[in-house]
């Protein structure tokens, strides 16, 4: 084994650890919590507490950069911390380029970006960053899990189970319960009706039992579940990276694939999921429910799942001859020094669709700031050109090969302005239904542990991640 590959190796068990830790982090406190005994600091080892004492206190962040929640456990600490992190924002070309983590004179800042939104943590301690981060994005799905979306808007409305879910899922600087299903136990999901009876009886949405889950060895899972409908639906999708020059030769590709299941099946199932061609897979990141020895040995995905919505796994594919290029673009943009003006034309066709069609097609164009307008045509969509901020947009929708789209005009360009030093990359968006574009399937969904036959359904999607094609 080569330097690199035992790198990605130890990543790929660093992922599978925190996993694990936030998981069962909750049991193993509330152990010590009821049973008793000796206490956590003569029982626990030394990295629980160095790894799970973490979190000091959470600011969110809208996309303006003004903070519109703030959660302190141990002591408050000043908003001007945050200082530093808006220096570094104001740096970074997008939200997504910002550092993950920041180091200040007395403080460590790990941020994540979900949703517009930056969820920015202060640690007092050095700690694994892998693991705050990976705790911060359970804080986010929880709260896609529970608004049906995770936006300033819809946490506001929410405030009061905000703070009830942070004040369950870290206990102290401790991670306490990261599990939707525990979690929903302890606090119960917002509806009117619940809502116009708090607000009356001055009653709380926390329930006043321990969730059956929370001490066992399958922490995910609530007890005692029962379904008429059993089902069980997988959607693989997969997002093309990928970097394009001038000629049409592929500079970089990757693929980041997901696994999102929708699991609604009675009592205690056991599942194994089965691929046609799993050694594609080499770099992996499971839910804690997949046994990952069983995986190893066979390439088999063997776990009891979590009752409704979870990530089974996300993989990467890094090898650039295993990711295929979904359209081809044929493009030139000049901007002429005689005269203010310049001339723009493009257009896309399929490459390799393996026969399905690509919807959802779009082309953006950062344009230089000395071009003022565009007067184009296109045969195919809509484009629209924003004046302030440069953007020109090419809505292009479903991909037509019998009939390619093409943009082309002229551009007004500000005069007495030196042309611009380098031509704009162009920006695609598309998506493909039914097909994962690295050639992954599954071709065996079982189940055991339970008699009845459920429904069950796999779907792949195909889009675009970071697509870039230079000009």
């Amino acid at each position: 084994m080569n330097h690199s590959q035992g790198f990605l190796k130890d990543i790929q068990i660093s992922c599978l650890v925190v996993g694990w830790l936030l998981s069962n982090t909750a049991s193993i406190i509330l152990s010590f919590r009821v049973w008793g005994g000796q206490s956590m600091t003569d029982s626990a080892p030394s990295w629980f507490f160095y790894s799970a004492e973490m979190i000091h206190s959470l600011f969110l962040i809208n996309h303006l950069g003004d903070i519109f929640l703030e959660k302190h456990w141990k002591s408050v600490i000043s908003r001007s911390v945050c200082d530093y992190f808006f220096e570094a924002r104001e740096k970074a070309v997008d939200p997504e380029n910002v550092p993950p983590v920041l180091q200040t004179p007395h403080h460590y800042l790990i941020s994540i970006y979900r949703g517009k939104l930056f969820f920015l943590s202060v640690i007092q301690t050095e700690v694994p960053p892998l693991f705050v981060i990976e705790f911060l994005h359970r804080v986010a799905d929880t709260f896609q899990d529970y608004f049906g979306e995770c936006s300033e808007s819809v946490i506001s409305d929410n405030l009061v189970i905000v703070y009830e879910l942070l004040e369950e899922m870290l206990d102290n600087g401790f991670p306490l319960a990261t599990e939707s299903n525990v979690l929903k136990e302890m606090i119960r999901p917002p509806n009117i009706l619940r809502s116009v009876v708090n607000t009356l009886t001055g009653g709380s949405n926390v329930g006043e039992t321990l969730p059956q889950g929370q001490l066992s060895n399958i922490p995910w899972r609530r007890a005692g579940v029962k379904y008429a409908n059993n089902e069980a639906y997988f959607d693989v999708t997969e997002e093309i990276d990928a970097i394009v020059d001038k000629s049409g030769t592929t500079v970089s590709a990757e693929i980041q694939g997901v696994i999102e299941a929708c699991v609604k099946l009675s009592g205690m199932p056991d599942l194994t999921m089965s691929f046609m061609n799993p050694r594609l897979l080499d770099d992996v990141s499971f839910h804690p429910c997949v046994r990952f020895r069983r995986w190893e040995s066979e390439r088999v995905l063997s776990f009891i799942p979590p009752d409704g919505n979870f990530t089974l796994m996300t993989y990467h594919i890094s090898s650039q001859n295993l990711v295929a290029i979904p359209v081809y673009v044929k493009q030139s943009i000049n901007f002429f020094e005689a005269g203010s003006c310049g001339r723009l034309d493009i257009t896309i066709g399929p490459k390799q669709t393996m026969g399905k069609t690509v919807e959802d097609l779009k082309v953006t164009i950062h344009m230089p700031k000395a071009v003022l307008n565009a007067n184009l045509t296109a045969t195919q969509g809509n484009y629209t050109y924003d004046c302030t901020t440069k953007m020109l947009v090419w809505d292009i929708g479903k991909l037509n090969p019998q009939k390619l789209p093409n943009l082309r005009g002229s551009l007004s360009m500000q005069t007495g302005v030196p042309n611009p030093e380098e031509n704009p990359s162009l920006n695609i968006d598309l998506k493909i239904q039914q097909l994962a574009i690295s050639g992954l399937k599954v071709s065996r969904l079982d189940m055991y542990g339970e008699k009845y036959k459920p429904f069950k359904g796999v779907k792949y999607v195909t889009k675009a991640g970071k697509f870039q094609v230079r000009t």
